[in-house]
């Protein structure tokens, strides 16, 4: 059976010369992977991590790696993709999400909540240099945690004095004051390394997140 739906792209794998997977989140499926025919330049371009598609699959029911054909753009992103900061935002994002949401997992209300942190993303003119840190509480939320004081407290660690009030403001603010709470780059990367942890433990997962080396130079 064939049927169209709108994926959220996380990362690739490419299978020798013709072929990739794509790692995507669907409301459909949930986290899986689809293999598809490795495109020339304009179609790769289109598979750039936290991109929102629309793929026609074919369900298999001999293999579990369906095939995934005929992408294209749900939404243009163009705010996204014309800023290095906020693509490194994407890249941080997606390997979070790879990360953190295993193969054949279905969240509810997942899907629904990854597009709107992009399209908010997106949208964003100036002030977004706290957005990662509001991404991962969110997504906590989103996992059915529900991050306190209380409860990252045990995952601050002793060289990391100092951020307990500015933890309590970023649980009580709302979005436009969140990104306008003060922090400097160490700061910001020792909050984003918190709340991995807590994440890290909530889930059972081992998060390693490579594109965070690249938000601290960005936003130092």
């Amino acid at each position: 059976m064939t049927r169209n739906i709108e994926i959220i792209v996380l990362n690739l794998t490419k299978i020798g010369e013709k072929s990739i997977v794509i790692h995507t989140i669907s409301k459909e499926y949930g986290r899986r992977s689809f293999v598809m025919n490795a495109g020339k330049g304009s179609t790769m371009s289109l598979l750039s991590p936290m991109s929102i598609l629309e793929a026609s699959v074919t369900e298999n029911p001999k293999t579990t790696l369906w095939r995934a054909g005929s992408i294209v753009p749900r939404h243009p992103l163009y705010g996204l993709r014309g800023s290095v900061s906020k693509n490194a935002m994407t890249m941080f994002m997606s390997e979070v999400l790879y990360r953190t949401i295993h193969d054949g997992a279905i969240e509810d209300g997942l899907y629904e909540w990854c597009e709107k942190a992009i399209l908010t993303l997106d949208a964003l003119d100036c002030d977004f240099s706290n957005f990662h840190l509001r991404f991962l509480l969110e997504f906590c939320v989103a996992l059915g945690f529900s991050p306190s004081m209380e409860s990252l407290r045990p995952f601050i660690r002793s060289g990391e004095p100092g951020l307990e009030p500015i933890f309590e403001s970023m649980l009580s603010a709302q979005f436009s004051e969140f990104m306008l709470i003060p922090l400097n780059g160490e700061s910001r990367n020792s909050i984003a390394e918190i709340l991995l942890r807590y994440l890290s433990h909530h889930t059972e997962s081992r998060i390693e997140v490579r594109s965070l080396k690249v938000l601290r130079e960005l936003f130092s």
